[in-house]
Order: C-alpha cells, then structure tokens, then sequence
C-alpha cells in the first residue's frame, strides 16, 4: 500500500480541458515536457525564424488519464496536436507531406527566440496528412523486414519463421502484436520509440481476460461509464433491450428533445455493440431518429441503457479450440421499417463455435418481395464470410468443408435467438 500510495503521489487524478489549468498543476507540467523532450529525441521538428508568407499552424494540448482495466490511473499523459482542422487540402496539406509550421506550445517558448517557430520533419498528431504518412513508414519498415500486407485488411502485417508467427495490427498510433518468442520487441524497439504494455488486457475500451479454457471480450468498464455519464447508474433493469412489439416511426406528433443528447448516447451505443451484438439490432433501430429525436425515441434508448445495466457483466467468450468450420446465418425483417418500408438485414458469422461478426442493417432498397428482401441479405452475409475466409488465409488458416450434421446441430442451438 505505502508503494501505491507513493507512486501516486506523482500522478495528478484531474483531467484537464485547457492549457491555462495545466500550467498551473506540477504534475501536468512534468507530463507536457516529457511530450516535448520525446518530440526532441525523435527530430520531430526544429526551430527557424518565422517565414514570410507561410501559414503557421496552432497546436493544443489534449490532457488524458490513462487507466487500467480496474479504473486506476496509471499515467498521465499530455499529448501536444496540431489544429488540423485549420488546414485547406492542396495548400497546406497534399497526401502526405507538406511542409508545415507551428506555433511553439504555449508556455513552453524559447526565452532566446521566442517569435521563431517549428518546422515539422515528422507528421504530428491530428495533421490531416499525419495517419498516412505513420502508416506509410511503419509500413515500409515491416515490408523491408520480410512481414506480408494483409491482402483484405491492410492494417495488418505477418510473418512467418519456421513454426514462429508474429502478427502486427494497426490501429492508427497504437499496435498490437502476437509473437511464439520475443523477436519482435526487439526489432520494433530498434526503430521505433516504444511503450510495451505487456501482455493485452485493455485496448480502445475493450477488456480482455485470458484464462485456462479461453479468452473473454467485454466492455464492463465502459458500460459504468456510459451509465454514470447519462445518469442512468440507479435507473431500474430491463430484461431486454427493446420489446418484441416496439415499431417506431419519425412520431411527428411527439415531443422533441435534445439532439446533441441523442446523438451522444447513440455514438456510446454504436460503439458498444463491438462486444454486444444483442443490442445491434435495438440501437441500429434508434439510429435512424437522429436528426429530429422525438422523446418516444429517447424513451427507447434508456431502455436499452437500463437493459445494460442489469448485463454489464456479459460477455463474448472464445474457448480453446482447433474447430475452423467457418459458419453464417442470416435473417430479414421483410418492411419493417414504418419510414419507407424497407428491410432489415441481420446476420451472424461463427468459427466453430466462436461468434467472429455480426451485424444488424437496414437495407439501401425498399424490397418488392420477401424473397428479394431475402436475397439482398444472403449477399451481404455472404460477402462478410467470404471476407473472413481470405483473412483466415493470411494467417494460414484453412477453413473445415461443410458438415450437414454439425450445421443442423448448430442451427438448432441458434434456434430459440430472433435474428433480425
């Protein structure tokens, strides 16, 4: 206790939203000069008087506190960003270089030279160009080093070495990697300035739990903090997220609420159906309302944050198996729309006895039949399983053939779920 106590005393519990609080906060202040000595030791950018005719670009600081998969802070960091969204496409930007300068952070000017400005040699975050030009040098980087290009999903990197396999996907700045043996750290920390995090427990929100018999994925944590931030924590439970009869329509006759509400708690939601397919249905529902929410649509998504409340603990769950038989079920809601009568498509794509994807989608078209209704969403589904498929291929994964028996067996255990 007394060493967590001590550690902590050096990290600051606030989450800052200005430059201004944070110059006045010690441990805020040791975290933005450990981004700007970082940015030193990389050569992200170099000072020079302020050129004439050239537009300067402003930069932000965006004030997180990195947390564990139990909420506890662990770190606090500062991260320095561009304001792209002042930059014009062809004249401050073209694909993936420009040259660029900004402001010198605020706060943190050069006392001999505080009117120059920086120059950038490297992209910084949040510059229009920035994801790019990462991704074209951790790209190259890895092609150089003998990994593969995903052939479907472009983000992700393989290679293999005798019975090894190390495995790299990219999601922007951050990456997680799969490796037999330690090889990999060690090439990648040649290169680049890293931050290993050990073993994957928490990434963008999900949580993942590694035990003898499998691998669990859920969003308890964010669950919490969708229910606390729209005061939702001490609201009673529902047992699903949406009744069996529940149609809604625009009810131009309801009474409006607010939309910057709405949408919040729709983008939390859409977000939530990666680990919670049985709400994809409900909040894709919701969705459609977003651009005048009446409040027989609010009422709706509060069931579904109710129904969360009470299955917080749910989650996906992949058990330890050598079973690839590659499986896809699909389901329509012919006109159900009240809109304009289109269909519903939802459909579910299992490895074995693993759920890979799922999706729930009204269709681009109104059907003029079930059959038609029908057909459009086989075609989706299938495209999805074909896409699988290839993926499965990268990772030399080759899928079972069919099997009747095994097929009819599954349909049954699927048989008491409505896929919409």
């Amino acid at each position: 206790m007394r060493n967590f106590c001590a550690f902590h005393a050096f990290l600051s519990i606030l989450e800052l939203r200005n430059h201004q609080e944070a110059l006045r906060d010690a441990d805020w202040i040791v975290s933005m000069q450990e981004e700007l000595n970082e940015f030193e030791r990389n050569k992200v950018w170099h000072l020079k008087p302020k050129p004439k005719g050239k537009k300067v670009i402003g930069l932000k600081c965006v004030f997180r506190n990195k947390l564990d998969e139990h909420g506890i802070i662990v770190r606090n960091k500062a991260r320095l960003v561009v304001k792209g969204y002042n930059q014009q496409e062809g004249i401050d930007f073209a694909e993936t270089f420009a040259p660029v300068f900004v402001e010198q952070p605020l706060g943190f000017e050069n006392p001999k030279f505080p009117n120059h400005v920086f120059k950038l040699d490297k992209a910084l975050y949040r510059l229009k160009q920035a994801p790019r030009a990462w991704y074209e040098r951790l790209s190259k980087f890895l092609l150089k080093n003998d990994f593969k290009r995903g052939k479907v999903d472009k983000t992700l990197f393989l290679k293999s070495r005798g019975t090894d396999l190390l495995a790299v996907q990219i999601y922007v700045d951050d990456i997680i990697f799969g490796a037999t043996n330690n090889s990999f750290a060690e090439l990648m920390g040649g290169e680049f300035e890293m931050s290993m995090m050990g073993e994957l427990n928490f990434f963008l929100g999900l949580q993942i739990k590694k035990t003898a018999e499998g691998i669990m994925i859920h969003q308890q944590k964010y669950v919490k903090e969708l229910l606390k931030k729209y005061n939702m924590e001490n609201a009673k439970t529902n047992h699903t997220p949406m009744g069996t009869t529940t149609r809604l329509n625009e009810d131009p006759q309801g009474t409006s609420v607010d939309q910057t509400i709405y949408r919040g708690m729709i983008g939390s939601l859409l977000y939530l159906t990666a680990s919670r397919p049985n709400i994809s249905f409900s909040v894709g529902l919701c969705d459609r309302f977003q651009s005048t929410p009446k409040e027989s649509h609010l009422t709706a998504v509060k069931r579904i944050l109710r129904y969360l409340k009470g299955t917080d603990d749910l989650c996906l769950f992949y058990p330890r198996s050598d079973d690839f038989m590659l499986r896809g079920f699909t389901d329509v809601d012919y006109a159900g729309d009240l809109v304009n009568r289109k269909s519903t498509s939802g459909m579910v794509q299992f490895l074995g006895s693993c759920l890979v994807s799922w999706g729930s989608k009204k269709q681009n078209t109104a059907a003029l039949s079930t059959i038609e209704a029908e057909y459009v969403a086989l075609a989706a589904s299938c495209s999805q399983v074909l896409w699988i498929k290839q993926q499965l291929h990268d990772f030399d994964i080759l899928t079972k053939p069919f099997n009747r028996e095994r097929h009819e067996k599954m349909r049954m255990e699927l048989g008491m779920i409505k896929l919409y």
